[in-house]
């Protein structure tokens, strides 16, 4: 019998490697997607695409929310799943601060819903939280296990109130429940409003018409950057588990946001000259002295997480996982997947 896996957030970057690398176990996939006025789904359609001539379907989508728990119960019943991931989240941090009552209740009283349902079930449900390392927030680096969490947004703490009901309901009712605290991971795929796409976006554009000026806000802020095709397989060997348990996922690298700009300028030969300090910093095309890069007040944060670095020495020794794509390739592989893009587009 083929596993089945359902997945919330199966629109994302994770959903789409996660449900790639589950076709190689053998799994049937279930996603559940919201309902939006926007038909075309990059990821999804190229699935779609391969899948649809296939004898047997092993890939289906549903409309659902981690908002509507009577939906989400009716989908879990029906589908029978062996396995849920929750990816869903509203996960971008700077929003979390303009909707922090719909970010609390999809981060946090989401995953309640699930487990509540997880808990009535008669069939045994193996559970994935996806957490994440913003729920350390001001803890001092690196960040393991057993860091003190001291989240600083609206996300961080909707996420904390999640991974704490996920212990509560694997201690109280024996539920085969784990979170992945996952480090910042990013891909070609991941969304434009995240930083790391900002830049590989703007760089690709650049490249192509040597104008635009890239407005950016903290500059300084260290982060463990690893590769979203990497952590679909530690959240898949963390449900393998025989005994549910919390793991740190990144790679045990930093760097700041003004090192990946300049990896990213690297790709396509420009170096990156800085001058000024603070809200007056500028970033000049060293090839012709052009201001290419601002700092730009609206985008810092209400409450800065200065510096996020993952201890994964657990994940090491009890998953047998570690990352295996560099921070350089990762940078590398999204601005040409993203200048590549343009090109189509130009065409």
């Amino acid at each position: 019998m083929k596993k089945i896996a359902l997945i919330t957030g199966i629109t994302g970057q994770d959903g789409y490697y996660l449900t790639k690398f589950l076709f190689k176990k053998n799994y049937i996939v279930h996603g559940i997607k919201r309902r939006s006025s926007t038909v075309k789904n990059i990821r999804l359609d190229e699935i779609f695409e391969k899948e649809k001539n296939k004898k047997k379907q092993r890939f289906f989508l549903h409309y659902g929310d981690m908002t509507d728990g009577l939906n989400l119960n009716y989908l879990i019943k029906k589908i029978q799943p062996d396995e849920i991931y929750n990816l869903a989240a509203q996960s971008h941090v700077q929003v979390s601060f303009e909707l922090p009552e719909y970010t609390s209740n999809a981060d946090g009283l989401g995953v309640l819903r699930i487990l509540e349902i997880i808990k009535e079930s008669k069939k045994k449900i193996k559970f994935y939280q996806a957490s994440t390392s913003e729920m350390f927030g001001g803890s001092l680096p690196p960040q393991n296990e057993n860091t003190k969490f001291e989240p600083k947004s609206p996300y961080g703490i909707a996420k904390l109130y999640a991974y704490w009901m996920v212990r509560c309901y694997r201690d109280s009712y024996k539920i085969h429940a784990s979170n992945g605290i996952l480090f910042n991971h990013e891909s070609p795929l991941r969304g434009e409003s995240f930083i790391t796409k900002k830049v590989s976006l703007f760089v690709a554009n650049y490249f192509k018409s040597k104008s635009g000026v890239l407005k950016i806000g903290n500059l300084d802020a260290i982060r463990d950057w690893g590769h979203a095709k990497d952590y679909v397989i530690a959240m898949w060997k963390i449900m393998q588990q025989k005994k549910s348990d919390d793991f740190v996922i990144g790679t045990q690298t930093s760097f700041t946001v003004r090192n990946f700009i300049e990896e990213a300028f690297k790709i396509i030969n420009i170096k990156i000259i800085w001058k000024g300090k603070g809200i007056n910093e500028t970033g000049l095309d060293s090839n012709n002295n052009k201001k290419i890069i601002i700092v730009d007040k609206k985008y810092f944060r209400p409450n800065e997480v200065n510096s996020l670095i993952a201890n994964i020495t657990k994940a090491k020794k009890v998953l047998n996982w570690k990352p295996k794509i560099s921070y350089k390739k990762l940078v590398k592989e999204m601005v040409l997947s993203d200048i590549k893009d343009i090109k189509k587009i130009k065409k």
